[in-house]
Protein backbone atom coordinates (compact mmCIF):
# COMPACT_ATOMS: atom_id res chain seq x y z
CA UNK A 1 0.00 0.00 0.00
CA UNK A 2 1.23 3.50 -0.79
CA UNK A 3 2.52 5.30 2.28
CA UNK A 4 1.10 8.57 0.95
CA UNK A 5 -2.01 7.68 2.89
CA UNK A 6 -0.23 8.62 6.12
CA UNK A 7 -0.98 11.78 8.07
CA UNK A 8 2.51 13.22 7.54
CA UNK A 9 3.27 15.30 4.44
CA UNK A 10 6.51 14.38 2.67
CA UNK A 11 9.31 16.92 2.91
CA UNK A 12 9.14 18.68 -0.45
CA UNK A 13 12.77 19.72 -0.28
CA UNK A 14 14.28 16.22 -0.52
CA UNK A 15 13.07 14.26 -3.58
CA UNK A 16 12.61 10.52 -3.58
CA UNK A 17 15.41 10.12 -6.11
CA UNK A 18 17.83 11.19 -3.38
CA UNK A 19 17.81 7.57 -2.21
CA UNK A 20 20.10 6.74 -5.14
CA UNK A 21 22.61 9.41 -4.14
CA UNK A 22 22.42 8.23 -0.53
CA UNK A 23 23.22 4.64 -1.51
CA UNK A 24 26.01 5.72 -3.87
CA UNK A 25 27.77 7.66 -1.10
CA UNK A 26 27.07 5.03 1.56
CA UNK A 27 28.35 2.10 -0.47
CA UNK A 28 31.04 4.03 -2.31
CA UNK A 29 32.73 5.34 0.82
CA UNK A 30 32.48 2.20 2.95
CA UNK A 31 33.23 -0.34 0.23
CA UNK A 32 36.15 1.69 -1.10
CA UNK A 33 37.84 1.77 2.29
CA UNK A 34 37.29 -1.91 3.09
CA UNK A 35 37.93 -2.96 -0.52
CA UNK A 36 41.34 -1.31 -0.60
CA UNK A 37 42.36 -3.33 2.45
CA UNK A 38 40.92 -6.51 0.92
CA UNK A 39 42.56 -6.20 -2.52
CA UNK A 40 45.66 -4.14 -1.62
CA UNK A 41 46.42 -5.33 1.90
CA UNK A 42 50.19 -4.78 1.92
CA UNK A 43 50.38 -1.17 0.71
CA UNK A 44 47.31 -0.15 2.75
CA UNK A 45 48.72 -1.75 5.89
CA UNK A 46 52.08 -0.05 5.36
CA UNK A 47 50.38 3.32 4.95
CA UNK A 48 47.67 3.13 7.60
CA UNK A 49 48.41 0.09 9.75
CA UNK A 50 46.24 -3.03 10.00
CA UNK A 51 42.51 -2.36 9.81
CA UNK A 52 40.58 -3.24 12.95
CA UNK A 53 37.22 -2.41 14.41
CA UNK A 54 38.74 0.57 16.21
CA UNK A 55 40.78 1.95 13.31
CA UNK A 56 39.86 5.56 12.26
CA UNK A 57 39.30 4.42 8.67
CA UNK A 58 36.87 1.77 9.89
CA UNK A 59 34.97 4.45 11.78
CA UNK A 60 34.86 6.50 8.58
CA UNK A 61 33.41 3.50 6.72
CA UNK A 62 30.81 2.93 9.44
CA UNK A 63 29.84 6.60 9.37
CA UNK A 64 29.16 6.49 5.62
CA UNK A 65 25.32 6.37 5.95
CA UNK A 66 25.35 9.32 8.36
CA UNK A 67 27.73 11.30 6.14
CA UNK A 68 25.53 10.65 3.12
CA UNK A 69 22.34 11.66 4.94
CA UNK A 70 23.75 14.91 6.36
CA UNK A 71 25.32 15.84 3.01
CA UNK A 72 22.01 15.43 1.16
CA UNK A 73 20.03 17.28 3.82
CA UNK A 74 22.59 20.10 3.65
CA UNK A 75 22.31 20.19 -0.13
CA UNK A 76 18.51 20.48 -0.13
CA UNK A 77 17.74 22.16 3.19
CA UNK A 78 20.85 24.17 3.97
CA UNK A 79 22.30 24.62 7.44
CA UNK A 80 18.83 25.27 8.88
CA UNK A 81 17.60 21.99 7.44
CA UNK A 82 20.50 20.06 8.95
CA UNK A 83 19.76 21.66 12.31
CA UNK A 84 16.13 20.56 12.16
CA UNK A 85 17.13 17.09 10.95
CA UNK A 86 19.53 16.65 13.88
CA UNK A 87 16.85 17.75 16.34
CA UNK A 88 15.29 14.34 15.75
CA UNK A 89 18.12 13.13 17.99
CA UNK A 90 16.24 14.80 20.85
CA UNK A 91 12.87 13.15 20.33
CA UNK A 92 12.27 10.99 23.40
CA UNK A 93 8.88 9.57 22.48
CA UNK A 94 8.96 5.90 23.46
CA UNK A 95 6.00 3.97 24.84
CA UNK A 96 6.28 1.78 27.92
CA UNK A 97 6.22 -1.54 26.00
CA UNK A 98 9.00 -0.39 23.66
CA UNK A 99 11.04 0.91 26.60
CA UNK A 100 10.76 -2.47 28.32
CA UNK A 101 11.81 -4.20 25.12
CA UNK A 102 14.85 -1.96 24.66
CA UNK A 103 16.06 -2.14 28.25
CA UNK A 104 15.05 -5.67 29.24
CA UNK A 105 13.79 -7.58 26.22
CA UNK A 106 16.99 -7.37 24.17
CA UNK A 107 19.26 -8.54 27.01
CA UNK A 108 16.90 -11.47 27.57
CA UNK A 109 17.22 -12.38 23.88
CA UNK A 110 21.03 -12.47 24.09
CA UNK A 111 21.16 -14.42 27.35
CA UNK A 112 18.51 -16.86 26.13
CA UNK A 113 20.40 -17.27 22.87
CA UNK A 114 23.64 -17.96 24.74
CA UNK A 115 21.82 -20.53 26.86
CA UNK A 116 20.50 -22.26 23.73
CA UNK A 117 24.00 -22.12 22.28
CA UNK A 118 25.40 -23.79 25.38
CA UNK A 119 27.91 -21.08 26.24
CA UNK A 120 26.03 -19.05 28.85
CA UNK A 121 28.21 -20.31 31.71
CA UNK A 122 31.17 -21.72 29.81
CA UNK A 123 32.67 -18.57 28.28
CA UNK A 124 34.53 -16.00 30.37
CA UNK A 125 33.11 -12.53 30.86
CA UNK A 126 33.72 -10.42 27.75
CA UNK A 127 35.10 -7.52 29.85
CA UNK A 128 37.07 -8.07 33.03
CA UNK A 129 37.89 -4.52 34.21
CA UNK A 130 35.96 -1.33 34.83
CA UNK A 131 38.25 0.63 32.51
CA UNK A 132 37.77 -1.94 29.77
CA UNK A 133 34.01 -1.81 30.28
CA UNK A 134 33.87 1.98 29.98
CA UNK A 135 36.03 1.98 26.84
CA UNK A 136 34.04 -0.82 25.21
CA UNK A 137 30.72 0.88 25.95
CA UNK A 138 31.98 4.23 24.65
CA UNK A 139 33.29 2.72 21.41
CA UNK A 140 30.02 0.86 20.89
CA UNK A 141 28.02 4.04 21.48
CA UNK A 142 29.93 6.15 18.94
CA UNK A 143 30.24 3.49 16.24
CA UNK A 144 27.24 1.54 14.94
CA UNK A 145 24.46 3.74 16.40
CA UNK A 146 25.67 6.68 14.29
CA UNK A 147 24.57 4.70 11.21
CA UNK A 148 20.96 5.41 12.19
CA UNK A 149 21.25 9.01 10.99
CA UNK A 150 21.28 7.42 7.54
CA UNK A 151 19.33 4.16 7.68
CA UNK A 152 16.32 5.10 9.80
CA UNK A 153 16.80 8.87 9.87
CA UNK A 154 17.00 9.37 6.10
CA UNK A 155 16.41 6.26 3.98
CA UNK A 156 13.38 4.84 5.79
CA UNK A 157 11.20 7.99 5.57
CA UNK A 158 11.99 8.24 1.85
CA UNK A 159 10.98 4.62 1.21
CA UNK A 160 7.80 5.02 3.26
CA UNK A 161 6.63 7.76 0.89
CA UNK A 162 5.96 5.11 -1.76
CA UNK A 163 5.84 1.80 0.10
CA UNK A 164 4.11 0.41 3.16
CA UNK A 165 6.47 0.18 6.15
CA UNK A 166 6.76 -3.61 5.92
CA UNK A 167 8.14 -3.43 2.37
CA UNK A 168 10.31 -0.46 3.24
CA UNK A 169 11.74 -2.43 6.15
CA UNK A 170 12.44 -5.52 4.05
CA UNK A 171 14.19 -3.52 1.33
CA UNK A 172 16.21 -1.46 3.78
CA UNK A 173 17.13 -4.54 5.83
CA UNK A 174 18.44 -6.30 2.73
CA UNK A 175 20.44 -3.24 1.66
CA UNK A 176 21.75 -2.78 5.19
CA UNK A 177 22.86 -6.40 5.43
CA UNK A 178 24.48 -6.40 1.99
CA UNK A 179 26.34 -3.18 2.85
CA UNK A 180 28.22 -5.11 5.57
CA UNK A 181 29.44 -7.81 3.16
CA UNK A 182 33.06 -6.54 2.66
CA UNK A 183 33.66 -6.65 6.42
CA UNK A 184 33.17 -10.43 6.26
CA UNK A 185 36.06 -10.70 3.80
CA UNK A 186 38.73 -9.02 5.90
CA UNK A 187 40.44 -10.72 8.81
CA UNK A 188 40.86 -8.49 11.82
CA UNK A 189 37.28 -7.28 11.73
CA UNK A 190 34.65 -8.75 14.03
CA UNK A 191 32.43 -9.87 11.14
CA UNK A 192 35.17 -12.07 9.68
CA UNK A 193 34.45 -14.62 12.42
CA UNK A 194 30.73 -14.71 11.70
CA UNK A 195 28.60 -16.50 9.11
CA UNK A 196 27.02 -14.06 6.67
CA UNK A 197 23.69 -15.88 6.17
CA UNK A 198 22.50 -15.65 9.81
CA UNK A 199 23.80 -12.08 9.99
CA UNK A 200 21.84 -11.14 6.86
CA UNK A 201 18.68 -12.74 8.25
CA UNK A 202 19.28 -10.80 11.45
CA UNK A 203 19.44 -7.48 9.61
CA UNK A 204 16.07 -8.23 8.02
CA UNK A 205 14.53 -9.03 11.42
CA UNK A 206 16.11 -5.97 13.05
CA UNK A 207 14.95 -3.74 10.21
CA UNK A 208 11.35 -4.86 10.71
CA UNK A 209 11.59 -4.22 14.45
CA UNK A 210 13.39 -0.89 13.97
CA UNK A 211 10.80 0.31 11.45
CA UNK A 212 7.91 -0.30 13.82
CA UNK A 213 9.85 1.37 16.64
CA UNK A 214 10.81 4.32 14.42
CA UNK A 215 7.21 5.06 13.48
CA UNK A 216 5.97 4.55 17.03
CA UNK A 217 8.61 6.95 18.37
CA UNK A 218 7.60 9.74 15.96
CA UNK A 219 10.69 9.41 13.83
CA UNK A 220 13.19 9.54 16.67
CA UNK A 221 16.75 8.91 15.50
CA UNK A 222 17.80 8.70 19.16
CA UNK A 223 15.52 5.74 19.89
CA UNK A 224 16.72 3.96 16.74
CA UNK A 225 20.31 4.54 17.89
CA UNK A 226 19.51 3.09 21.32
CA UNK A 227 18.16 -0.04 19.63
CA UNK A 228 21.32 -0.29 17.52
CA UNK A 229 23.51 0.14 20.60
CA UNK A 230 21.70 -2.55 22.53
CA UNK A 231 22.14 -4.96 19.64
CA UNK A 232 25.93 -4.50 19.77
CA UNK A 233 26.28 -3.91 23.51
CA UNK A 234 29.58 -5.57 24.51
CA UNK A 235 28.12 -6.64 27.85
CA UNK A 236 25.77 -9.19 26.30
CA UNK A 237 27.10 -12.72 25.71
CA UNK A 238 27.80 -14.20 22.29
CA UNK A 239 24.53 -15.84 21.27
CA UNK A 240 25.05 -16.48 17.55
CA UNK A 241 23.12 -17.76 15.70
CA UNK A 242 20.35 -18.20 18.26
CA UNK A 243 20.00 -14.48 18.85
CA UNK A 244 19.08 -14.20 15.15
CA UNK A 245 16.46 -16.92 15.47
CA UNK A 246 14.91 -15.17 18.47
CA UNK A 247 14.98 -11.80 16.72
CA UNK A 248 13.10 -13.33 13.80
CA UNK A 249 10.42 -14.51 16.22
CA UNK A 250 10.24 -11.03 17.77
CA UNK A 251 9.96 -9.48 14.30
CA UNK A 252 7.00 -11.74 13.49
CA UNK A 253 5.29 -10.74 16.75
CA UNK A 254 5.92 -7.05 16.01
CA UNK A 255 4.42 -7.44 12.53
CA UNK A 256 1.28 -8.96 14.02
CA UNK A 257 0.87 -6.44 16.82
CA UNK A 258 1.67 -3.41 14.64
CA UNK A 259 -0.01 -4.70 11.47
CA UNK A 260 -2.14 -1.58 11.02
CA UNK A 261 0.95 0.58 10.55
CA UNK A 262 3.33 -1.97 9.04
CA UNK A 263 0.92 -3.18 6.35
CA UNK A 264 -1.53 -0.30 6.11
CA UNK A 265 0.85 2.62 6.46
CA UNK A 266 -1.19 4.48 9.06
CA UNK A 267 1.17 6.68 11.08
CA UNK A 268 4.23 5.95 8.94
CA UNK A 269 6.76 8.79 9.07
CA UNK A 270 7.76 10.31 5.74
CA UNK A 271 9.43 13.57 6.73
CA UNK A 272 13.20 13.92 6.94
CA UNK A 273 13.29 17.53 8.10
CA UNK A 274 10.37 17.70 10.56
CA UNK A 275 7.98 20.61 10.29
CA UNK A 276 9.98 22.20 7.47
CA UNK A 277 8.74 22.37 3.89
CA UNK A 278 12.01 23.80 2.60
CA UNK A 279 10.48 26.38 0.25
CA UNK A 280 12.58 29.18 1.70
CA UNK A 281 15.65 27.26 2.87
CA UNK A 282 18.14 29.53 1.15
CA UNK A 283 16.70 32.65 2.75
CA UNK A 284 16.35 31.21 6.25
CA UNK A 285 19.54 29.23 6.83
CA UNK A 286 20.51 31.49 9.71
CA UNK A 287 17.05 31.83 11.17
CA UNK A 288 15.59 29.97 14.10
CA UNK A 289 12.96 27.65 12.62
CA UNK A 290 11.59 26.54 15.98
CA UNK A 291 8.95 29.25 16.08
CA UNK A 292 7.50 28.02 12.77
CA UNK A 293 7.20 24.38 13.80
CA UNK A 294 3.58 23.24 14.09
CA UNK A 295 2.54 21.88 17.46
CA UNK A 296 2.03 18.44 15.92
CA UNK A 297 5.51 18.30 14.45
CA UNK A 298 6.62 15.57 16.85
CA UNK A 299 9.47 17.56 18.41
CA UNK A 300 8.00 17.12 21.85
CA UNK A 301 8.59 14.65 24.59
CA UNK A 302 6.08 11.96 25.35
CA UNK A 303 4.89 8.53 24.28
CA UNK A 304 2.74 7.75 21.31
Amino acid sequence: MNARTTTNSPDSRIPLRSIGIFLAITFGLAWSIIGLFVFLPDPMTRLFGPLSGNHPLFFLAVYAPAIAAVAIVLRHGGVAGVRQFLKRLMILACSAPWTVFLLLGLPVIFYAGAALNGNLFTEPLPITSLRGLVIALLLSAIKGPVEELGWRGFALPLLQRRLAPVWSALILGAVWGFWHLPAFMLSGLQQSAWSFAPFFAGTIAISLIATSLFNASRGSILIAAVLHFQLMNPIWPDAQPYDTYLLLVVAAVVLFLDRETMFGGKGALTEIIPGYDGRHARQTEGADLDRRLPKSSGLVRGAR
